[in-house]
């Protein structure tokens, strides 16, 4: 399974990493960590040394009650950030974490090389025919409601088949557009209760069926470290044992903060293989 990035096929048989870089002061882990070009250029070296494949850009943060950031702060928070990393590292794979159609056209038209929408495009009816125009690899994730509401929206009659109807759905859609390089993500920690998050991650495998790459992202994320009865801070060790499970049900991509451990998770895992 490939999908194609600025004319590069990135070949998914072999899970890759996605790090995680976040251009908000407010972010659940790392917020106002990467806030100035130094650190920026100093953080995304490190990434690429250590094995990422792709770069994961958010400006506008998704956690749980995230304070609104207007499109413009969101743009010129992220918009000059890609242009200095594509400058200092050409060949980068930027991924932008967006649900407007108009970060996504801009930074697209300044090198990104794909987009990761945590709405699937319901939180912007531009945003399927934008991508679709764009023709860049798409995220869709699920989520109920927004960042500020998602919470309230976890009452389920069964969880994983409603999450798999969901991509089916927005597959279509997209698809009827002319996206070719489409990848899910269940979400986890978005509208989703604790219970519910482990549920999903138990039945991970049955998300084969969709036939399209599969992103996890757990890192350092609640699911862990309130599970753990620890903080973020140190949920590296926990958020290493669930993407270990999550590449033995065929995770695709791991969006993680820390790559080295990831890719070292990847290295063990494929050395299961017959």
């Amino acid at each position: 399974m490939t999908i194609n990035c600025k004319g590069k096929l990135i070949d998914l048989s072999l899970p890759k990493v996605m790090g995680i870089l976040n251009l908000t002061p407010d972010s659940f882990y790392d917020g106002g960590k990467f806030l100035n070009e130094t650190a920026i250029l100093k953080q995304v070296e490190k990434m690429l040394l250590e094995g990422a494949t792709f770069i994961d850009m958010g400006a506008c943060s998704s956690r749980p009650n995230a304070d609104h950031v207007s499109e413009t702060e969101e743009l010129n928070r992220i918009l000059p950030v890609v242009k200095l990393i594509l400058k200092s590292f050409p060949n980068a794979l930027i991924s932008i974490d967006t649900f407007r159609s108009e970060i996504a056209k801009q930074t697209v038209e300044a090198g990104a090389a794909l987009i990761n929408d945590i709405s699937a495009g319901k939180l912007d009816d531009n945003m399927l025919p934008t991508v679709a125009k764009l023709r860049v690899p798409y995220v869709i994730m699920h989520l109920r409601g927004t960042p500020q509401t998602m919470q309230q929206h976890t009452n389920y009659e069964n969880i994983t088949k409603e999450v798999l109807f969901y991509f089916s759905e927005r597959i279509r859609e997209a698809q009827a557009l002319g996206m070719l390089d489409i990848i899910i993500d269940p979400g986890f920690g978005f509208s989703k209760t604790l219970e519910q998050n482990f549920e999903l991650l138990n039945n991970l495998e049955l998300f084969k069926m969709v036939n399209k790459p599969l992103l996890v992202g757990v890192s350092r994320k609640s699911m862990v470290y309130k599970k753990l009865g620890v903080t973020a801070n140190d949920a590296l060790n926990g958020t290493t044992v669930l993407n270990t499970i999550a590449l033995q049900k065929a995770a695709a991509i791991l969006r993680v903060h820390d790559v080295k451990e990831a890719m070292e998770t990847i290295k063990l895992v494929e050395s299961l293989k017959p």
